[in-house]
């Protein structure tokens, strides 16, 4: 038994992080960070668009 993460650099602001790749945020394949989803979630409220959920896992490690 093992664990995995993945890295990879964000669909938004380009900056590389890691997550579990099954539970990140992403569209065509390309994850966004954690920071990029809660500073976009206020502007989608404001325009009545629903926020974009992860769940807790979504940036740590998954098993293999």
């Amino acid at each position: 038994m093992g664990y995995m993460t993945a890295v990879g650099s964000c669909g938004v602001c380009g900056k590389t992080f890691s997550f579990n790749p099954h539970k990140v945020p992403s569209k065509n394949n390309v994850p966004f960070c954690k920071e990029c989803i809660d500073s976009a979630n206020p502007i989608r409220v404001d325009k009545g668009l629903p926020e974009i959920k992860y769940s807790s896992d979504a940036y740590s490690y998954t098993e293999e």
